[in-house]
């Protein structure tokens, strides 16, 4: 009998994955994962680390399979909370649900069932595995999930091949209502719980709070600029793809000043609420930072060469 690992993280999805694998025959061990202590900046019952426990706790009591809770913040911290603390400063906005699956779950978790004799460990996400053989090797490939609202095989694209090969996603293959149908039907302690939001393990947070823990404050200037501005027009008939692929750089004297703001590496690309851009006559989104942390943010406009939404909002550095 093949031994499986299940990550039970309280919530529907990996309930049910447990389920279906003891169904299938496998030898089903579940463990919680505990990545994170501290709640600063971390929003008021988005989070709740003990219920979880509890519920995952009852899932595995209902299925019958031997259950653990495992610290494994340390690593967590290092590898991806320093790490997205490091990127925001630098103006960049990284992704720590993408590292959280190549070094928590799929690295250090992996590690600790495989030491358990297990020989493989499984998750709720919704996507799926497909082993091909090209000259006679085996080829993991990571295909999305059934659910195309569900989809999170983006979430996995860094898992390398030997990762993939322990790995099993039992609910790839179905929609989300037929996990929760199933929970109901096998009457899981987690069947009616909320999907999780927001980090990996952390929760739903007010990002520039969150940010602040290590992050300091830098006020800069925001400045409208208008979407008749010349480069728009230039950039866009440019006939060469590599040229028109360019972003565009802009500069204080494109627009006016219509504000202040934080500090531009509380921001990120595409952000529209919390901009502190008041009288705008149309919704603002962010839209880049550069080296010297400025915020450009863009508003709405109408026939605008490579968008459908403008003006812009700029906020440079003082």
């Amino acid at each position: 009998m093949k031994k499986v690992v299940v990550g039970l993280s309280g919530g529907v999805d990996s309930a049910v994955a447990a389920y279906l694998l003891k169904k299938q025959g496998y030898h089903v061990t579940g463990i919680y994962m505990v990545n994170w202590h501290d709640t600063a900046g971390v929003l008021a019952g988005s989070c709740p680390g003990d219920d979880d426990i509890l519920i995952a706790r009852l899932v595995a009591r209902k299925l019958g399979i031997a259950f653990e809770v495992v610290d494994f913040s340390q690593v967590y911290k290092k590898q991806v909370v320093d790490y997205m603390f490091a990127e925001y400063e630098k103006g960049r906005t990284p992704n720590p649900d993408i590292l959280c699956n190549r070094e928590v779950k799929f690295d250090v978790f992996l590690k600790k069932a495989l030491e358990t004799g297990a020989d493989f460990v499984a998750t709720g996400h919704y996507c799926q595995k497909e082993t091909i053989y090209i000259d006679g090797q085996p080829i993991h490939r990571l295909l999305a999930g059934k659910d195309n609202n569900k989809d999170q095989s983006y979430f996995l694209c860094q898992l390398s091949q030997k990762q993939l090969e322990k790995a099993l996603f039992p609910i790839g293959k179905l929609q989300k209502s037929e996990v929760r149908a199933i929970a109901r039907e096998q009457k899981l302690a987690a069947a009616e719980k909320k999907d999780s939001q927001g980090i990996c393990f952390v929760g739903k947070v007010d990002l520039p709070e969150f940010l602040q823990q290590k992050l300091t404050a830098k006020q800069g200037d925001m400045i409208l600029i208008p979407d008749n501005l010349d480069k728009f027009y230039t950039n866009s008939t440019k006939k060469n793809l590599e040229e028109r692929a360019k972003s565009y750089c802009y500069l204080p004297e494109d627009g006016r000043k219509i504000g202040t703001h934080r500090g531009a590496h509380f921001y990120t690309i595409g952000q529209r609420r919390g901009l502190g851009a008041g009288g705008l006559k149309a919704p603002g989104f962010v839209i880049g930072t550069d080296i010297e942390k400025i915020l450009y943010i863009l508003a709405k406009a109408k026939n605008t060469p490579g968008y459908s939404v403008m003006p812009f909002l700029y906020a440079k550095k003082n």
